[in-house]
């Protein structure tokens, strides 16, 4: 209220014209609207789930003594309920976020109880990947015909979970295709979130269930070559990161932009991984036959995403000098060029290491040019890890480990005091 004065104020002081005056009124109403709707919502789920753990809570208290009539009924209930209430979402409240996204959520969570209760009910063989499975398919269609972005990230979820099942925990284990094809069916609403609702919450969220769900998926397609899977994952990484470097992913906060967190962590963690020697020493060792190879799950998963994110490293980059190129977005090709050395040779350990110092050297100028202390910590840290991995090197020796660890400590204190000088000179 006191700011509406302020706006009242400043407009009959003639300071800002009636015109601006309105355009104030209007983006603060409608913040403020964005944000009660945003809480309803939040609740309308919260809602919809506590009520629907509490019927199943009630019914198994006395579920022995039921008739198999009886609870067949019961196992149907939740689920006619739900789509009843979702069609009146769907007719009377179709403009209502949290109308829509709490009855969806609890037709999806109905339709989940329903085959699980049925199952139960009348002794239906299976296993937990088939439910998931199952269950997710038939939700599938949730996702468009109630515009519902909660039951797009659980539908991620659980295609997740279900190439978790098949391709890491069950036995034996087996290389998880359906996921890919799964995924497609949710890419067009990703879209249309990123058409209509570009800055909303549902796309921030997608922005890091998305990236995250390839790269624990990815794994599920290791089989007899899994050597070839650093390769894959390091072009998957290129691509999430170059992805991340896209306008409209740039524009947003950096907490908001997952595919670039995600991407320039991801090449990291395994640069340092593989910064120790036992991965190179095992390589070298191993023997490939070149038929099996080209047919194998790892090498094509390394062909697709080398080719995706040779795409978008040409067209995101071929405007741009070389002292402007990002050395995390080049990575996905120095590492093929290095693997394949490693093939031959013990110095990939070694081209390793100078790549991830490099990369620590080059953000740490990247800081002191931009005067950012953001940018150059992160440097002074990816330095600090290298430094930390070598520390555990039985091949250096205790002395150099130390003088290794006072001068990135010195390098810590004397750039982060350079950069606030030049801020104190400049004012």
């Amino acid at each position: 209220m006191s700011m509406l004065n302020d706006i009242q104020e400043l407009v009959s002081a003639e300071v800002i014209s009636r015109e601006t005056g309105d355009k104030i009124r209007d983006y603060y109403r409608n913040k403020r609207g964005l944000s009660i709707n945003w809480l309803y919502l939040v609740f309308g789920v919260l809602g919809a789930i506590l009520v629907g753990l509490g019927i199943i809570l009630l019914i198994a208290h006395n579920w022995d003594e039921l008739s198999l009539t009886v609870k067949t009924g019961i196992a149907f209930l939740p689920l006619i309920a739900a789509q009843i209430l979702s069609g009146f979402s769907l007719i009377k409240k179709r403009q209502s976020v949290s109308w829509r996204e709490s009855s969806s959520v609890l037709l999806f969570f109905a339709v989940g109880a329903c085959i699980s209760m049925i199952s139960q009910i009348y002794h239906i063989p299976g296993n937990l990947s088939a439910f998931i499975l199952t269950w997710v398919l038939l939700c599938l269609p949730l996702i468009y015909l109630m515009s519902s972005s909660i039951v797009s990230l659980f539908y991620l979820i659980g295609i997740t979970y279900y190439a978790c099942e098949t391709g890491y925990w069950s036995s034996p284990v087996s290389e998880s295709y359906t996921y890919w094809l799964l995924l497609l069916p949710d890419l067009p609403h990703y879209y249309q979130l990123y058409k209509k609702k570009h800055g909303s919450n549902f796309m921030t969220f997608h922005n890091w269930f998305i990236p995250l769900s390839l790269v624990i998926s990815l794994g599920t397609l290791s089989n007899s070559n899994p050597e070839f899977m650093y390769i894959a994952y390091f072009n998957l990484f290129a691509f999430l990161y170059l992805l991340g470097n896209l306008k409209f992913l740039t524009k947003q906060k950096l907490t908001d932009n997952g595919y670039l967190i995600t991407g320039t962590m991801g090449t990291l963690i395994l640069l340092l991984m593989l910064s120790f020697d036992w991965f190179w020493k095992e390589l070298e060792n191993k023997s490939f036959r070149f038929n099996e190879l080209m047919l194998s799950p790892e090498f094509i998963a390394s062909a697709v995403f080398l080719l995706a994110a040779g795409s978008l490293f040409y067209t995101g980059q071929k405007r741009k000098a070389i002292r402007d190129i990002h050395p995390v977005a080049v990575v996905f090709i120095l590492f093929m060029i290095t693997f394949f050395i490693g093939r031959i040779s013990g110095i990939s350990v070694v081209l390793i290491n100078l790549y991830v110092f490099a990369i620590g050297i080059l953000t740490i100028l990247d800081g002191v040019k931009r005067n950012h202390l953001g940018v150059l910590n992160f440097g002074l840290l990816i330095i600090t890890a290298l430094v930390i991995c070598r520390f555990f090197d039985e091949a250096i020796s205790f002395v150099f480990r130390g003088i290794l660890f006072v001068s990135v400590g010195i390098g810590f204190f004397a750039t982060n005091q350079m950069i606030l000088k030049r801020r104190k000179a400049n004012g």
